[in-house]
């Protein structure tokens, strides 16, 4: 590590990000990288040096250098060298005497990472013979200095000079997954999606403030305190911010009004059954809490399963996720309701239901004693679970189709997973087929995958497999020669593709288990059980929309369909939890009507509710799709596809299967008791 420490210094890089994967694995990020093939020809050259006869017998090597003397210089021809300074005159002396010896072959042969094979007699007759230099050598050398001559470039031979003062790496380094951005390409994503995000922030704004006046400018100001907190927690941890992390920072955004939601939905509902504005806002505030909590737990079990299991750009984006969830629990549990607390203490919201966008009409007087789930919803005459059977049959007939769809078409899948290359090629112009065939014919290295984006002024040229570095470097020099912007290029190799493959899964699956057990723990088995098929319906949903479409699933299509697994279930927690309320008010089932008739309930006054926590964060999404940058387009996506399904799957999924298992629990039983004798913390009331 401190050897590839060194190299990268040479680089002019600052605070790069080194990180050990697998016990055998290295990673590299370099931020602001000038030249991106010197770059990675410095990391993965061993730069062994040996001095060789011309019968390949090793004489020297590295080890007898000075540390730190190689310089590349100037000689009196101007050509440009490499001095070094042995570390014994008299080795190097035996050794030239040795070689002097030698004539007719007496040459002093320089190697750079000789390996088993390389003769220096078949190089000799080759245009670009391996070795660096030859020298004839014939007296003894009574001198510490050396000079390394060959047909370097100043350049050329500094990169060398640093090689050999950061010192030989222990192990050949292969590269196995490389991904780079043009400085151009990446300041001009960056300024698309920060104004995708602006959008969304805005169009967030305005709909709270429309829908709940007062309370809805109280969350705007603590979205920006989120905002901020956010962005200076990110500062302190020096986190590397890529595309994939911005967009969940934005994300974020409309994940943390979510919060305000339930409350502000809480808060009217008891300001309707005619409390006080005080006991509204005290009592909203605590029945809302395990709504929340369990919300944002769900959320970040996936952020950490994301994190465990995700390559550097999804790892960015679990950090900001998980940083997002913390922060946004704070500022929207305790920063909105401290701005709200001391607006209501203040008592001039006293009698002024309006400012929460509540009617006076819709207020009973409280000696009614009337309860929340007494209210009339506009769903009422809906009976959700009436046509239970339709709605499972209709998704399960959805899923026979989504299999048969995959079976057809399968998946495009990028070079995350079937290994390869990925070139983007980015012009001022409308690029055309024609003209990336003909730069591609110049340089030798022709596709058959080339596709358009950006109306034509960005082609994605794809390799099934992984170019080298020369091919790259060569492909590089071409087209920013040509078009004036650095491409963007992936390589994934086999190994990796399946290792992302099989760890993309792996994610799928363990996100899915504990989102099943939490689920059971805070609710019941059942309710697990049922949560998790309507998410994993979504997921579904996601993987054929991209089959039909022909979208490319990537590793961001994966860090999206875990998001909404995530996010999702917040929805179906807020109804859960008001089906749980009424539960537990009934005390118990009797008969299946009892139990349609806690599910029905539950629907009909969470209805609204979980319509507007899907809003908001679909405003960022839609903002991310329209304004943001094309290398996040199938990620953002991704997250609406599911979005949009998760508010169908949760109502009339998720809810009438829960629905199908309690009434065969209480075929088995006679009755089911919905209220448990262990008592709620703080309060006198039972949980169920």
């Amino acid at each position: 590590m401190a050897t590839l420490d060194q190299r990268i210094n040479t680089l002019g890089v600052t605070e790069p990000v080194i990180t050990i994967e697998g016990g055998n694995r290295i990673r590299v990020q370099l931020a602001g990288v000038t030249d991106q093939t010197e770059a990675r020809k410095i990391l993965s050259t061993q730069a062994v040096l040996s001095f060789r006869d011309a019968n390949d017998k090793l004489m020297m090597d590295g080890s007898d250098l000075v540390p730190g003397s190689a310089k590349a210089v100037t000689n009196d021809k101007n050509q440009a060298i490499v001095t070094l300074e042995m570390k014994s005159k008299d080795k190097f002396a035996n050794v030239t005497k040795t070689i002097a010896a030698k004539a007719p072959d007496n040459q002093l042969v320089i190697w750079l990472d000789w390996k088993e094979g390389l003769k220096y007699k078949t190089e000799l007759v080759k245009e670009k013979p391996a070795f660096l230099s030859a020298p004839n050598v014939d007296r003894e050398l009574d001198t510490k200095k050396v000079e390394i001559s060959g047909s370097f470039t100043m350049d050329s031979a500094k990169e060398l000079a640093n090689l050999l003062n950061s010192g030989a790496l222990p192990v050949k380094l292969t590269e196995v997954y490389s991904t780079s951005v043009g400085a151009q390409f990446g300041q001009d994503a960056l300024a698309e999606t920060v104004v995708a995000g602006l959008v969304g922030v805005i169009a967030i704004f305005i709909f709270m403030m429309a829908v709940y006046r007062l309370p809805g400018v109280v969350a705007s100001i603590t979205l920006v305190a989120y905002t901020y907190i956010v962005l200076l927690i990110l500062g302190l941890l020096n986190a590397t911010l890529t595309l994939p992390g911005i967009a969940g920072l934005i994300l974020g955004i409309g994940m943390a009004v979510d919060a305000n939601v339930i409350t502000y939905e809480r808060i009217r509902e008891e300001l309707k059954v005619g409390k006080s504005t005080k006991t509204a806002f005290d009592t909203g505030g605590k029945e809302s809490f395990r709504a929340i909590f369990d919300g944002n737990i769900s959320t970040l079990i996936v952020a950490g399963v994301l994190f465990y299991f995700g390559s550097s750009s999804i790892k960015g984006f679990a950090t900001v996720l998980i940083i997002s969830i913390l922060v946004s629990f704070l500022t929207a549990v305790w920063g909105s309701r401290a701005l709200m607390g001391l607006l209501v203490s203040s008592n001039v919201l006293n009698n002024k239901p309006g400012l929460f966008a509540v009617r006076r009409k819709d207020i009973h007087d409280l000696h009614e004693g009337k309860q929340t789930f007494d209210l009339k919803t506009h769903f009422d005459k809906y009976d959700f679970v009436k046509h239970h059977r339709a709605f499972l049959t209709t998704f399960a007939v959805i899923v026979v189709i989504g299999i048969v769809i995959l079976s057809v078409f399968k998946l495009n899948l990028g070079i995350d997973f079937a290994s390869g290359t990925r070139a983007e090629v980015t012009s001022t112009q409308a690029l055309t087929e024609e003209q990336i065939n003909k730069d591609l014919k110049e340089i030798d290295m022709p596709s058959n995958d080339i596709n358009f984006q950006n109306n034509n002024k960005t082609a994605v040229i794809s390799y099934k497999g992984a170019l080298s570095q020369d091919e790259i470097a060569k492909f590089k020099t071409h087209f920013k020669k040509a078009y004036g912007t650095d491409p963007n290029i992936s390589t994934v190799t086999p190994t990796v593709g399946q290792e992302l493959a099989k760890d993309g899964l792996w994610a799928l699956a363990i996100a899915s288990l504990l989102i099943v057990v939490y689920i059971a723990f805070r609710f019941e088995l059942s309710m697990g059980i049922a949560t998790i098929l309507s998410l994993l319906f979504d997921a579904f949903m996601i993987f054929i929309f991209f089959s039909i479409f022909r979208l490319e699933v990537d590793l961001t299509f994966i860090a999206a369909v875990l998001t909404v697994i995530g996010y999702s279930i917040n929805d179906t927690i807020v109804t859960a939890d008001r089906i749980r309320d009424v539960s537990f008010k009934m005390g118990r089932f009797k008969k299946p009507e009892d139990i349609a008739f806690a599910v029905n309930h539950g629907l009909r006054q969470t209805f609204i509710r979980s319509i507007n926590t899907i809003l908001t964060v679909l405003f960022t999404v839609i903002a991310l799709i329209i304004f943001g940058n094309e290398s996040i387009l199938n990620f953002s996506i991704a997250l609406l596809v599911g979005l949009v399904s998760s508010v169908f799957s949760s109502i009339f999924m998720a809810m009438q299967l829960w629905f199908v298992f309690k009434k065969r629990e209480l075929k088995k039983k006679g009755v089911i008791n919905t209220q448990k004798k262990k008592k709620r913390a703080r309060t006198d009331q039972p949980v169920v």
